[in-house]
């Protein structure tokens, strides 16, 4: 076209168009099955909130803690980034030392999520509440925070085994195309938190 260009003109043409790996295709095809349980899950939980009586939750979870809890999983989102771009300049030890990062921050997240039940059983909140369904607040709140909690053990699995393959050097010569495809489940974890710790705990 006169005094521009056509979307289809092989200068403007995106480079990855197209190239997306098996691997890739089949991480984004599982990640949009996986947000439609999590939209179930608190869709339900909203449903429920808005017809029964339900207590503040300022009263009964830690949102100071879990905020801490909600900046180390970002935080973690921004190392894997940067372990990603390490492995594409082909520097190992970056890569390796980014990778390492994310796993201690998921690690963590982890265990201040362990620390929360915990103190959340003291308090009388106990697992039995999600087991009997004799407390909406409670089994939406272990379902929920659980099914999270159990993808950010997968992903730290998941991101352990990624580190012992970076250091057999299966990733060297900037071959990141399987740390993008977990890099792509991490990020999806960390944004399934930030709206899970914007519904159950804020609102």
């Amino acid at each position: 076209m006169a005094g521009g260009y056509s979307l289809l003109d092989k200068n403007y043409a995106d480079p990855q168009f197209g190239k997306a790996t098996p691997g890739k295709i089949a991480m984004w095809i599982f990640l949009v099955t996986d947000a439609m349980s999590f939209s179930g899950f608190l869709l339900a939980y909203a449903v429920l909130r808005s017809s029964k009586p339900w207590p503040v939750p300022a009263e009964h979870l830690g949102i100071a803690l879990s905020g801490f809890a909600t900046f180390i999983l970002i935080c973690s989102s921004v190392s894997m980034v940067l372990s990603i771009d390490a492995c594409k300049r082909q520097d190992r030890q970056g890569m390796l030392k980014w990778l390492m990062a994310t796993i201690v921050g998921g690690a963590m997240f982890l265990g201040i999520q362990v620390y929360e039940y915990t103190h959340l059983v003291h308090q009388g909140l106990s697992l039995s509440h999600f087991i009997n369904g004799n407390d909406l607040f409670g089994s939406t709140f272990y379902m929920v925070t659980g099914f999270h909690g159990l993808h950010v053990f997968s992903g730290v699995v998941y991101l352990i085994c990624m580190y012992v393959n970076a250091q057999a050097g299966n990733y060297d010569n900037g071959r990141y195309g399987q740390l993008e495809v977990a890099g792509l489940f991490w990020h999806f974890v960390d944004l399934v938190w930030i709206l899970v710790f914007t519904f159950i705990y804020l609102l």
